[in-house]
């Protein structure tokens, strides 16, 4: 088998911004894994935040074997940018190798389109309101935070889409004290969710103080080796593929965040319908899906996922799986 990676690029439809940060582009790494007629492909995108660049996660690839099963490889890589790639261009290759849906290959039932998330990128309170009225008609609106003087943002969403539901995520940009203060009005505003409200090596707090509404954990959970810190902490987690390390580790993640009683949302990092397709498997069911991606980009990969009025709908084999 012969892996290759390359690095692309999508302009993103606009400028996004969350508390760390703006971008208007995303780059992303692409792997191809071939064996004889066959290809498969995988995603992933690098992420400062947890020490990965495009050229180290690169590295890590390229310094695999070539004699490589997804079974090796949940021990040849740590979770992370690199084994999701590779993991999902391998699940690919195996149902492009038998002729099988991906989903059938796990043991799955057939796929269903789920309801995503739309998300509201951190900004004036002025330009939230308009974006927030643009996109009302959305079911599920997400609302990028994170900053000492959030009230008046969160006040501006919910008058530009009163209708909406309302999740909120704050990457890791509040103090405890902070959301002690903005919780009681994100029940007030209808908001059903807060996601990453404190810093996860500061996220002790959430076992101390009140907790109003749901919390979700998002930097502080990556794989099931990150649960037992969670306990008493968050109510569901965020399985993402390039935290977990690929959909071996996804789909496992999953179960035993069920059985241990978290609700599960499952979200992405900003790249292209490639990236989300394996991740639509792990949204079957989920408590909140967070897969919109590719509507944040001005253009995506061809044969790209499709979102409706359904959701976003399971890949065609033409993209992945």
């Amino acid at each position: 088998m012969e892996l290759k990676v390359t690095c692309d690029t999508f302009p993103m439809a606009g400028v996004f911004t969350i508390a760390r940060g703006s971008r208007t582009e995303a780059r992303v790494l692409t792997v191809r894994a071939r064996a004889g007629n066959a290809t498969g492909r995988g995603e992933c995108v690098p992420y400062a935040r947890y020490g990965e660049t495009p050229d180290s996660v690169s590295a890590q690839i390229n310094a695999l074997p070539a004699a490589l099963t997804r079974e090796t490889l949940q021990e040849a890589l740590p979770p992370g940018a690199a084994r999701n790639a590779v993991d999902c261009a391998l699940w690919d290759l195996e149902a492009k190798q038998t002729g099988t849906r991906v989903w059938q290959l796990a043991g799955l039932p057939p796929p269903r389109p789920e309801i995503t998330a739309f998300t509201l990128s951190l900004d004036t309170p002025e330009k939230m309101r308009a974006a927030a009225a643009k996109h009302a008609r959305r079911p599920l609106l997400k609302i990028k935070l994170g900053t000492p003087d959030d009230m008046p943002r969160l006040e501006a969403v919910r008058a530009g889409a009163p209708g909406a539901r309302l999740i909120v995520d704050a990457n890791e940009g509040w103090t405890a004290e902070v959301y002690s203060e903005l919780a009681p009005h994100l029940v007030r505003l209808g908001v059903e969710m807060v996601e990453q409200p404190l810093p996860a090596a500061q996220d002790g707090m959430l076992a101390e103080i009140a907790r109003p509404l749901p919390v979700c954990a998002d930097e502080s959970c990556h794989d099931r080796a990150t649960l037992p810190g969670l306990k008493g902490k968050y109510d569901l987690i965020n399985i993402k593929l390039d935290k977990t390390g690929g959909l071996t580790e996804a789909l496992a993640l999953k179960a035993e965040a069920h059985a241990q009683g978290y609700g599960i949302m499952v979200g992405c990092m900003v790249g292209s319908s490639l990236a989300m397709a394996p991740a639509t498997l792990v949204a079957q069911g989920a408590a909140v899906t967070d897969l919109d991606g590719p509507l944040l980009l001005a253009e995506d990969r061809p044969n790209p996922l499709t979102f409706d009025a359904d959701g976003v709908h399971p890949p065609t084999p033409a993209l992945w799986g």
